[in-house]
């Protein structure tokens, strides 16, 4: 794998489905040596780049996926930064729109391709759909003109579509075409040819020294509003011990009650120094605190406007940001701006 290679990727197996195959004795599926990668898909010889893999072991299931992960990837790339001209992970499809948020916010000055993909079905089964997504992803993360990489981007490859990692969500469990990147065109779709959407990928002017960040602050929680939800439940989460922010998932387009008891519960763990980061139930759309009497109340109480970003997204940032150990009025004005194309502001 080392002659005549004229481009260099490196895949980054964490775990997931698209690495396993099924032993021909027991049939119990299992994770293959991905140092035989072209053994499994020799199609890739045919590329003529040179390949090296790295095997988290033991490999991650993604429900067990933490941030001490996303650590070890971005310290991963940063190592081998200058050895490589794109970077290709693959990883469990259940949390892959959380590792691509957060790898995108831990990246800075990033001006090569971070392309995550995986499979729903094994990559050693006879329809599996790993293959298309592994050659693609590869190819995708070497494609450059004059010298420029044209995805230069943490992005998830999967099904026909190259998506900005911080603007996915997985919303089918079954089907091939697994995620969906709703509020955002994809950055590039593989038919017959690669097709480039050139005007909605970010290419760096500064071509700065990547820099990693890998302090993560975990003390937030989610609160998914429902009708009936008692006051009990809301009061219990919104003051957990040692909880700094909580996303509160609205209605809409960012509606929640107006009960006087409700808007309470909000201002007193907000006078106390905690963050409500409002994002809407959608799978598309944007929170629009002023359009409804409903949301300009949430607004009123202190509540901070998450815009149209993924709640995948949205858990990513406010770790980083309370990583970073800012002061809360900065932290709010960080979560309303686009820190790596998370939303439309």
């Amino acid at each position: 794998m080392e002659d005549n290679r004229s481009k260099s990727i490196l895949i980054i197996y964490t775990g997931g489905t698209i690495g396993m195959i099924k032993d021909s004795v027991t049939g119990v599926l299992s994770p293959f040596d991905f140092d035989q990668i072209l053994d499994e898909v020799p199609e890739l010889k045919r590329f003529g780049f040179n390949l090296s893999t790295i095997s988290f072991s033991p490999v991650i299931d993604s429900s067990n996926l933490n941030p001490e992960v996303w650590i070890k990837l971005v310290k991963l790339i940063k190592e081998n930064y200058k050895k490589y001209d794109g970077f290709v992970i693959l990883h469990g499809t259940d949390t892959m729109a959380y590792s691509a948020s957060a790898l995108s916010f831990m990246l800075e000055n990033l001006d090569k391709p971070v392309i995550f993909t995986g499979s729903q079905l094994p990559i050693g089964t006879l329809r599996t759909d790993g293959k298309e997504n592994l050659i693609s992803a590869i190819e995708i993360a070497a494609t450059e003109k004059n010298g420029q990489a044209l995805a230069p981007e943490v992005c998830v490859y999967f099904e026909n579509k190259l998506m900005r990692g911080n603007r996915t969500t997985k919303y089918n469990s079954e089907h091939f075409n697994a995620f969906e990147s709703p509020n955002y065109p994809n950055l590039a779709e593989a038919g017959i040819n690669l097709k480039f959407n050139y005007g909605a990928i970010h290419y760096s002017v500064s071509h700065k020294e990547l820099k990693i960040h890998t302090e993560l602050d975990t003390n937030i929680a989610v609160l998914k509003i429902f009708p009936g939800i008692s006051k009990e439940t809301i009061h219990t989460i919104l003051n957990i011990k040692n909880i700094k922010a909580i996303i509160l998932e609205t209605y809409g387009a960012g509606n929640a009650p107006t009960e006087k008891w409700f808007l309470n519960e909000l201002k007193n763990v907000i006078n106390k120094g905690k963050i409500i980061l409002n994002v809407t139930q959608c799978s598309a759309g944007s929170v629009d605190m002023t359009k409804y009497e409903t949301g300009n109340a949430l607004l009123k109480s202190g509540v901070v406007s998450g815009f149209d970003i993924t709640t995948e997204a949205a858990v990513a940032k406010l770790m980083h940001l309370l990583g970073q150990k800012l002061d809360i009025d900065t932290t709010k004005s960080m979560l309303n701006k686009s820190i790596s194309g998370e939303i439309s502001k």
